[in-house]
């Protein structure tokens, strides 16, 4: 392996389609797209400061760097790669990326960021910003910390163990997710999704868990102030462990909770032969 040492890099493509080599205490600035096209690249304890790092690559292996703010939208379209003990500053990072792992990573100002990518693995990651998560599928791991809002929004085929959600409108429209484990705390949850399953869950959230189909939930909390709770849900087959605030109108299926303050029942489309609320 060639072996790239300690010297400051600046200029548009500096490494250009650079392949089978060691990066190791080197800064890139003053010019976009350094290692674009990369190929089997080790990069260790560099600092980024432009954008585009990291496009088009394949087979990197990139640890204990720093990404600075001017450094966005720096990974993007790199496959089969992994990304350890990186502090983010940057927004817009990771874009249409295949088969990635991505562990101990710190995203202080993540808008938009983890767009469009399929096969991830996220472990001990802590995210600031909105819109993380966007339409990728394929999503695994544990520990994952998120402030921020409209996370995971039209992603599919997600499992989540271990993890503090603080999100407005988290997960909606998605397909096939498991939380296990989970503290989720916002507004909206995850409305328009299908085949959601939460197992161990923590959640408070006015208005959450609206128009959903297949819903299950085994041992889960629901905090009392959360209200207007599945409305227009189908094929619900939750255990609550707690007392409710307001249900309203679903649609079909069971509810078993310890309680309830009030069933809102006012739409007259709805057959309630279809729907059990069950006190336990």
């Amino acid at each position: 392996m060639n072996e790239i040492q300690s010297r400051h890099l600046t200029g548009e493509r500096a490494l250009f389609r650079c392949k089978d080599t060691l990066i190791e205490n080197c800064t890139f600035d003053d010019g976009e797209s350094p290692l674009k096209e990369g190929r089997n690249l080790t990069v260790k304890h560099c600092t980024f400061g432009y954008k585009y790092p990291l496009w088009y690559g394949k087979g990197h292996k990139v640890s204990s760097c720093l990404f600075l703010p001017l450094s966005r939208s720096g990974i993007w379209y790199t496959d089969d790669s992994s990304f350890s003990d990186l502090d983010i500053k940057a927004p817009k990072e990771f874009r249409r990326c295949k088969n990635i792992s991505l562990e101990r990573i710190s995203f202080s100002d993540a808008q938009e960021t983890l767009w469009n990518c399929e096969g991830v693995t996220l472990e001990q990651v802590k995210v600031k910003g909105d819109y993380f998560g966007r339409n990728t599928s394929k999503v695994n791991g544990r520990n994952l910390v998120i402030d921020g809002n409209y996370i995971f929004d039209g992603g599919k085929d997600i499992e989540r163990r271990d993890c503090l959600f603080h999100s407005k409108d988290a997960f909606w429209n998605c397909k096939n997710v498991t939380l296990i484990n989970c503290t989720i705390e916002g507004e909206y949850f995850a409305w328009n999704s299908e085949n959601v399953t939460c197992i161990g869950c923590r959640f408070k959230s006015h208005q959450g868990f609206c128009y959903r189909k297949n819903l299950i939930r085994k041992d889960c909390t629901i905090s009392f102030d959360s209200d207007l709770i599945f409305e227009y849900c189908e094929n619900l087959d939750c255990d609550i462990r707690s007392s409710l605030g307001t249900i309203k109108n679903p649609i079909s299926g069971k509810i078993r909770c310890l309680g309830y303050q009030e069933y809102i029942k006012d739409d007259e489309r709805i057959n309630l032969s279809g729907i059990e609320v069950i006190k336990q």
